[in-house]
């Protein structure tokens, strides 16, 4: 029965260069649907408790969902890993083509096992894989390596994932390039494909998607084009991205400065909508399916970094390569983020980074190299620690490449005072004080710091009603059940795989019908709730697993010690206290005990007690299953 997934995941073993298919069991797609919820079943039953994520038995896995590669609008793909800079959970989401191409290949998802012996890329042709050299491009950029290997297959139709320098130098924060302008940046799953010696995946396929009822599923995206049409966001979003996003959060007083010291920028309009317009924007792009468009192409044309061909600086990108390290020329953050790019290093942690390190050396608690200015507002000073921590090549790269929360632990003293990570992953660019809400979302999101598990600022200062009411802003009551409640329905559709942008105007109805008319089965209103709840308890059981324990569900130092100096939120913070009775509640509602553990009631209620378990299976031989390996040095 066609229900929008093509019925198995291609294995590849890069220890022993073979591939094969694996069928898709009827059990997981009930349960866990695809996307985000085959990824937190499979990293669970695949990865060894404790297993290194720099190390052989960790595994990658690029996950599609049932709505990816139809004409769903707005739907995207996901990397599910263990991450090397938190040491838990990661998921990593990304748009572009790559993901479609992964159904159009024929399967719902690629998983990646092993280490080669030497730099290898993966080249996946319909039912062809192979195992090709990539020594000749290992040292190029994520971008250069891109074109390298499209010319080297003589594919430019070719969809291609690729690491820079940073990812072959393990570095804890380095990224995967997916296409130009599209990345799974978060949390390091481009040092494990450097781990690995995986230089890049190549795919390209000719399969159709098939869904279960056509005509339905035709009307079903239409309404859901409807609604993002409706959506004034969504048509912000098409205007301008989410550059508009920096004035507002400046305004509403959520814009980190100057590593998060203070949570306003008297110059943050330069880095935002109009700033953009006057200096980069020309034109506009889209992923695969989308009508939104949020990309807003353009150049430097002017100034010491032109010429240059740039995206849009987005929101993140601007608060912490822009505002949080003192920078304010639009220009040069394009410049900056575009290195990150390059390298393949996530610009949101890097941001972190280089504001705790400029700290740092105010603080008298890192020497700069001789004739290397690191303070706030130098670009020069940016420009050398992204070269440093992409290439390793000095002490000081190699210690701010582990990221915020180990490179203040070596450091000692003062330094974890003004480290600002939960969990080891950096925070985004919605500095909480002053939103305690959000601050609960970045205690408990299952990768760390995340502002796409719950964005609570939009309750708090952003006018959005709680069952017809407004929600307090300081208060604490509510909070959690609110937060729940977004974390759960968001990871429900983590697994179709939305795009953040598109449900921003989609509505629960229109991703139901949508669901339903490409799988055949019927489900409630409540569906996505229950089963994004079933998926956050399944994360949460491998992060205590792993080792996690309810001591990191806290906020950084600074967050919870120093009153805000200015702005709206003045004098405010998130103190213990605050964080203790939000979690309690949290946990509570949760149903989880006081330690942060989901309860056998809560498994049993979730189906997570049947310790059915995803294995993979010996090797076969190729020919029997219809995938070809070849090997091509």
């Amino acid at each position: 029965m066609a229900d929008g997934s093509m019925g198995q995941f291609l294995v590849a073993d890069l220890t022993s260069r073979k591939a094969w298919t694996l069928p898709l069991p009827q059990w997981l797609k009930d349960d866990f649907v695809g996307g985000k919820g085959f990824g937190a079943k499979l990293l669970y039953d695949l990865t060894p408790a404790g297993a290194d994520p720099l190390g052989p038995e960790n595994v990658i896995m690029f996950m599609a969902g049932p709505l990816t590669a139809t004409a769903a609008p707005a739907m995207r793909a996901c990397v599910i890993t263990k991450s090397p800079l938190t040491g838990i959970y990661l998921d990593s989401f990304f748009g572009g083509r790559f993901g479609p191409e992964i159904k159009f290949a024929g399967y719902d998802g690629l998983i990646i096992l092993g280490r080669a012996t030497r730099p290898t890329y993966v080249w996946i042709s319909d039912d062809q894989v192979e195992f090709r050299s990539a020594e000749g491009m290992w040292g190029t950029d994520a971008l250069a390596a891109n074109d390298r290997v499209k010319k080297d297959l003589d594919a430019p139709e070719a969809r291609v994932v690729t690491i820079g320098q940073a990812g072959e130098n393990r570095v804890k924060f380095a990224l995967i390039s997916c296409e130009f302008n599209r990345q799974a940046g978060r949390g390091g799953a481009g040092a494990v494909m450097g781990s690995k010696n995986l230089k890049a995946i190549a795919i390209s396929g000719s399969r159709l998607v098939k869904v279960n009822d056509p005509a339905a599923f035709h009307e079903a995206c239409d309404a859901a084009g409807a609604d993002i049409r409706a959506s004034q966001t969504c048509a912000a979003l098409t205007d301008s991205g989410t550059s508009n996003a920096v004035p507002w959060s400046n305004s509403v007083g959520t814009l980190p400065f100057r590593n998060y010291f203070d949570q306003v920028d008297d110059q943050a309009d330069r880095l935002g909508d109009e700033g953009q317009k006057k200096h980069l924007f020309l034109g506009k792009a889209a992923c695969f399916g989308c009508p939104i468009r949020c990309s807003q192409m353009g150049a430097v044309r002017s100034g010491k970094y032109a010429p240059m061909i740039t995206d849009i600086v987005e929101y993140e990108s601007a608060a912490l390569m822009g505002s949080n390290i003192d920078i304010h020329d639009v220009r040069a953050v394009a410049h900056l983020v575009k290195l990150c790019d390059a390298y393949g290093l996530d610009s949101m942690s890097t941001g972190g980074v280089i504001g705790f390190a400029f700290e740092a050396v105010e603080k008298g608690i890192i020497d700069p190299p001789p004739g290397v200015k690191l303070s706030f507002g130098s670009v020069a000073g940016a420009e050398y620690l992204i070269d440093a921590i992409a290439m390793q090549n000095s002490d000081l790269g190699r210690l701010l490449g582990l990221g915020v929360r180990r490179a203040a632990a070596r450091l000692g003293g003062d330094a974890e005072a003004f480290a600002l990570h939960v969990k080891g992953l950096e925070v985004p660019g919605w500095a909480p004080r002053g939103t305690p809400g959000m601050g609960l979302a970045y205690m408990t999101a299952d990768r760390g710091a995340c502002h796409q598990r719950g964005f609570m600022v939009a309750y708090e200062v952003g006018g959005k009603e709680f069952r017809g009411k407004p929600v307090d802003t300081y208060g604490l009551v509510q909070k959690a059940e609110i937060l729940k409640g977004e974390q759960d329905y968001l990871a429900g559709l983590d697994t179709l795989v939305k795009c953040d942008f598109g449900a921003f105007g989609v509505t629960s109805k229109s991703y139901v019908r949508m669901f339903q008319a490409a799988t055949g089965r019927s489900v409630d209103a409540r569906f996505f709730d229950i089963l994004g709840e079933r998926i956050w308890n399944q994360t949460r059981l491998f992060n205590l697993r792993e080792g996690l324990t309810a001591r990191e569900d806290r906020l950084p130092r600074r967050i919870v010690s120093e009153p805000l100096p200015s702005g709206p939120h003045k004098g405010r913070r998130i103190s213990e206290a605050d964080m203790a009775v939000m979690l309690a509640d949290y946990y509570q509602q949760r149903g989880w005990d006081k330690n942060g553990h989901p309860t056998e009631g809560k498994l049993q209620s979730l189906n997570l007690d049947k310790r059915i378990r995803f294995t993979i299976t010996p090797k076969p031989i190729p020919d029997q299953i219809g995938i070809s390996t070849r090997l091509r040095d």
